[in-house]
């Protein structure tokens, strides 16, 4: 009798191997449909990369033809050589190379020790402090521009690299982008290390900042290619283009009287994009975990 009722199978119970093929297919399908609407969409994206990059290969009189082509009747690698020698453009890659680390790593520290006075620090009006530092960022950079410009010339910084780096190196963003991680940072840490006998500046240089590398990184892309792209300060402030000119001032060079030279321009543009890229492939394990623990969830 035991035998028989444990061999009777419920009622409710469904034929092995029924359904499992729709299933599948669901599970095998959307995630192949979700892949090709990505690919699309960063193709969408890519399309003007991808056109630059092949117009950099095109004689002169094709870039323009009708009807437009992807690729030339021919790929001209001189395009590269002759842009190099068209103006002083290693010296171009140099100057933004130097005024891109320098403004980086200064804006690293000051939005470092900012972002843990204004997260972790109890001082009188900090947060109205804050609150007028952050409305900064509604400020536009064309409104600073003379400000700014008379003050270099106050100090005689016009025309230096000076110039270039240390005015824009103490902005909110990055301020309030570490303050938004260290609030995230547990209270319990800073009362280990006060107990282990480790001061303010200690236990800022050994405990959290090795926490917020992740975040620092993030930062450092984003301050990179603001100072590599910065393109209406450099025009006002630098006199001297050919010894103190960055890449976008080098770049509108190729335009002039003589006309514009398009395929040089796409040359240079090519080449000009290679530190960034660089950047971004040496730093990319850490800007996905950056930019989820720095965000904007802070308590």
């Amino acid at each position: 009798m035991l035998e028989t009722t444990s061999r009777i199978r419920p009622l409710t119970a469904r034929p092995r191997g029924s359904g499992e093929p729709g299933r599948r297919w669901t599970t095998r399908i959307r995630p192949a449909i979700g892949y090709m609407i990505l690919c699309l969409i960063a193709l969408l994206f890519l399309s003007p990369l991808i056109y630059m990059f092949a117009t950099s290969f095109k004689p002169p009189a094709e870039i323009f033809s009708v009807p437009p082509k992807l690729f030339g009747s021919e790929f001209r690698w001189q395009n590269y050589q002759e842009a190099l020698n068209y103006m002083p453009f290693l010296r171009f890659m140099g100057n933004g190379l130097l005024v891109s680390a320098a403004g980086t790593a200064l804006t690293l520290v000051v939005s470092a020790f900012s972002g843990y006075a204004f997260s972790r620090q109890r001082w009188r009006g900090r947060n109205l402090v804050f609150m007028v530092f952050l409305a900064t960022l509604m400020i536009p950079q064309e409104v600073l521009i003379v400000p700014m410009f008379v003050m270099m010339q106050k100090v005689g910084w016009v025309n230096t690299f000076q110039a270039l780096i240390v005015p824009w190196a103490f902005t909110a963003f990055g301020a309030f982008l570490l303050r938004q991680f260290f609030l995230g940072v547990p209270q319990e840490l800073d009362d280990a290390a006060r107990v282990d006998g480790a001061g303010t500046l200690r236990t800022f240089l050994l405990v959290m900042l090795p926490l917020a590398r992740p975040t620092m990184a993030v930062l450092a892309v984003f301050s990179f290619i603001s100072y590599w792209n910065s393109f209406l300060w450099p025009l006002v402030v630098i006199n001297d283009v050919n010894n103190l000119g960055t890449i976008p001032l080098g770049l509108q060079m190729f335009f002039g009287q003589q006309g514009n030279q398009w395929h040089l321009v796409m040359a240079a543009s090519v080449i000009s994009m290679a530190p960034t890229l660089l950047l971004l492939i040496l730093l990319q394990k850490h800007l996905v975990k950056g930019i989820v623990t720095s965000g904007f969830g802070g308590r």
